[in-house]
């Protein structure tokens, strides 16, 4: 239930991230390319006034995970009249048989999680046909999976370039803007830098360097609430935070209203009750 007050709140935990978010960049090796970091707000689960609060503080991209949950976001009258310049990303797993009505949503700026040429393909005609032929090309990137845990979606790593490959020569109405991962979760960093992140980094110079692309025009969309400075450190020019702004996530409890999730979902949300169990700590994820 939103309330008077939590506007101040969102603001501050906001400019608090974007902080963040600036000071991991200034630490950033001078040898990496010098893309200025992208914040996703990751908003699923949470009213509209939320959204809105958060781009009356500047705030302009914003994520969800469930096609149905950013239809009804994206066109919810009070966002479509207050938020004029809102970017709408998608970062959830994304069925052919959702790619329609996924690709109707006004101000969508981005699909970040196409995981095959398959859905390339779909998503490629399906932009063909439902937008003007004028229309600019739908930016996407493909998302590999890093950690190679069967829960996870993505690409095998193994088939990054050949896909790539096929939807800069097959895919006309998509621009390829780079890779994502979502990486295991609760990775210790003591242990050294996230593989998760090194190997996305690792993927990106084989795109680079067998598809002759320019390091600047492939960006990495890796980090989440819990790494994203650390994910910035090494390279990602893509962070989606959530629970870091909008606070914990507020799941119905009535099965009938909830969306069925993923299976990397359904892992996180097991491993997140488990460790409020043990530990009585608010667990962030996104």
């Amino acid at each position: 239930m939103w309330k008077v007050g939590m506007s101040e709140e969102v603001g501050k935990a906001l400019q608090s991230v974007v902080d963040r978010v600036n000071q991991a960049a200034a630490r950033r090796p001078k040898t990496l390319p010098s893309v200025p970091p992208r914040l996703v707000a990751v908003s699923k689960t949470k009213p509209p006034e939320m959204v809105i609060e958060a781009y009356q503080h500047g705030q302009r991209d914003f994520g969800e995970n469930y096609v149905n949950e950013l239809v009804d976001k994206a066109s919810n009258p009070q966002i479509l009249e207050s938020c004029p310049e809102i970017k709408w990303h998608f970062i959830g797993h994304l069925q052919k048989n959702n790619v329609n009505k996924l690709l109707g949503v006004p101000h969508l700026y981005m699909v970040e999680t196409v995981d095959s040429a398959k859905l390339a393909d779909k998503v490629n005609g399906s932009w063909q046909r439902m937008r003007a032929a004028g229309t600019q090309r739908l930016n996407i990137m493909v998302q590999i999976n890093t950690s190679g845990e069967q829960s996870k979606h993505g690409l095998p790593p193994e088939e990054t370039v050949s896909t790539v490959k096929h939807i800069l020569s097959q895919c006309s109405a998509l621009n390829f803007s780079g890779l994502m991962t979502i990486g295991r979760y609760g990775y210790d960093l003591s242990d050294g830098p996230n593989p998760d992140f090194q190997m996305l980094l690792s993927h990106r110079q084989e795109v680079c360097d067998s598809l002759k692309l320019p390091f600047e025009n492939v960006e990495l969309s890796m980090g989440m609430s819990t790494d994203f400075e650390h994910a910035i450190e090494v390279g990602a020019t893509n962070v989606r935070v959530g629970s870091t702004i909008f606070g914990n996530r507020d799941y119905p409890n009535s099965a009938a209203n909830t969306p069925t999730p993923s299976p990397e979902k359904r892992s996180k949300v097991v491993s997140e009750e488990a460790a409020k169990k043990m530990e009585h700590l608010t667990v962030t994820e996104h």
